[in-house]
Order: C-alpha cells, then structure tokens, then sequence
C-alpha cells in the first residue's frame, strides 16, 4: 500500500520569483491487488508526485508511506518495497538487458546466483527471452519498456510505481504491457500505480483514478464512480469537467 498525505513540493523562488508549488498539498492512497491510476494534464504534479514516493527528493510538507514505512524517515527500507520505471528509463546501452537487470538486483543486495536467476524468469514472464543477452544499445521503445519493468520488478517489490509507462510504445507493446499489469494485480497482488494523461489506459486499466490537476487532488474513485460525479457518461468529459471545471466542458465530449 502507498499513502500520500498533504504532499507540497515547491520549486524556484529565486531572483526574487516565488517559488512555484508542483505539487500542492496531494492526498491518496493506492491498496495492494488494485491498479491506481495518477491521471492529469501535463504540469499537474504526476512526475513530482511519483519522485516523491519513490524517495528521489525530498517534500517541503507532508509525507509518503511505503507499506506503512515513512520514506523520509526509513528511504531505504522503503525503497526496497518499491519498483519503479520512470519515464527516462535510463538504461546502461553498453550493458546487456541481462547485465543491466542483475546490476539493480546487486544494488538491492541479491546475490549474483539469485539475480542471474531472477533475471531469468522475468524475461520469460515479459516474453523477452531473445533480448537477454544482447546489447540495450539500439533496443526499441518496446524492448527497453520490458528490459526496464524487469529492472523494476528485480527485488520482486509489493508496490510498482510506472510513470508514463505507455509513452513512446507501439499498439503492440502497450497491449503486452497491460497484460503484465494485470498479472501483477490479479495473480501477485501488487500494489501497481501508474501515472498517465491516456483516457483510454486508465479505462482498461485502473481500478480507482486519482485525478491531479494543479498539484493537488481533486477527485478519486472508479471511472464510473468519477462520471457520475461528474454527471457524464464519457469519461473524457467527465475528466475535464472534475480536472479544469464546468467552463471546460464543452459540446463534443457530451
């Protein structure tokens, strides 16, 4: 489970400019066995939000819970109940996926026979067997997205964090990544939160919707549960009206 209470990170504030607020006092919670997705306009406060949990930096106000572990208090134990694929994905281009994989799994303190095994298993659990062993350097969008998750996934964590995991990614791979998000949830019983502005991945996906706009929360439930509140039944509509007010809703959506 990820608690996030009054969470306030502010930027800036030099030459006399006051600092900008880019996230700005967000509240929610993600339980285990449930995909929770972070859904905003860009500039909403996802990416810091997500930053924050993960422990990268620190909050001028509020707090996260890993599991009940406070991340500024306890940053490590709580990393280690933690995966994340951020958005840069960052992989090393001269490491092999498998090489790139065991080097987390190391720095989480596994044992090299463990990671080589680990490793193992998730390429065949995200149907990458064939990319093991090659170079990540001139690897597709889709091919770093598995080799990535799998870095993620190494410590086998409770709680999965994917910041616009979708970006970049064909019509194939977003279908393949689905599918691993779905095996977290239902038969793992992951805590999974995943952070994207794509109506339709959230309408697939997500069993509750924290909706982000101007740093703070304000709304969250189901999809349906958000277009009753809203009073539309399209859910884009819907996301509009709680995200920017009713002035923004205009007559295509309905």
């Amino acid at each position: 489970m990820i608690e996030v209470h009054g969470l306030v990170k502010r930027f800036g504030g030099a030459r006399r400019a006051p600092p900008v607020a880019a996230v700005d006092g967000a509240t929610w919670r993600a339980d285990d066995g449930r995909i929770t997705a972070l859904l905003g306009p860009n500039g909403a406060g996802k990416t810091t939000t997500l930053r924050l949990v993960a422990g990268l930096i620190t909050p001028d106000a509020g707090g996260v819970r890993i599991d009940g572990i406070d991340v500024a208090a306890q940053p490590a134990a709580a990393r280690a109940r933690l995966g994340v694929l951020g958005d840069a994905r960052g992989l090393y281009p001269r490491l092999t996926a498998r090489e790139n994989i065991v080097y987390f799994a190391r720095l989480h303190g596994m044992a090299t026979a463990a990671a080589q095994a680990r490793a193992d298993a998730l390429a065949a659990q995200l149907g990458m067997v064939e990319l093991l062993d090659r170079r990540t350097e001139g690897f597709s969008q889709g091919e770093r997205m598995k080799t990535a998750l799998a870095r993620a996934l190494v410590h086998d964590p409770p709680n999965v964090v994917l910041d616009e995991p979708t970006n970049g990614l064909d019509v194939v791979a977003t279908r393949a990544l689905r599918d691993v998000l779905r095996r977290l949830r239902d038969e793992l019983g992951k805590c999974v939160v995943v952070s994207t502005h794509v109506m339709q991945e959230v309408e697939r996906l997500a069993d509750r919707v924290i909706v982000m706009a101007r740093g703070h929360t304000v709304a969250e439930g189901s999809v349906a549960a958000l277009c009753a509140r809203a009073g539309e039944r399209d859910f884009e509509a819907a996301f509009v009206r709680l995200a920017y007010g009713d002035a923004a809703v205009g007559g295509e959506a309905r």
